[in-house]
């Protein structure tokens, strides 16, 4: 699995889940929150993208994250290493 289609998986749920989203590019140097997202839109789109990654996450490996291009490293590092 490349890095573009876990990005795909995180844009898809955060499209989602985040109610307040306009239709149009979502940059990943803003945080979910820029979004207008909530914590518990936050835990929908990682925990939807883990499971549809077939992959675990640690919480504390999560709340590190500042924004959602370090989310899609995460996942595509842990994805590596799973596979």
């Amino acid at each position: 699995m490349e890095r573009e289609e876990i990005q795909t998986i995180v844009y898809q749920q955060i499209r989602s889940n985040i109610d307040s989203l306009e239709e149009g590019e979502i940059d990943p140097s803003r945080s979910m929150a820029d979004y207008g997202a909530s914590s518990l839109d936050m835990v929908e789109v990682v925990s939807a993208a883990m499971r549809s990654l077939r992959i675990r996450i640690p919480r504390t490996r999560l709340a590190e994250l500042k924004n959602i291009n370090e989310l899609i490293d995460l996942l595509w590092d842990v994805k590596k290493q799973s596979a």
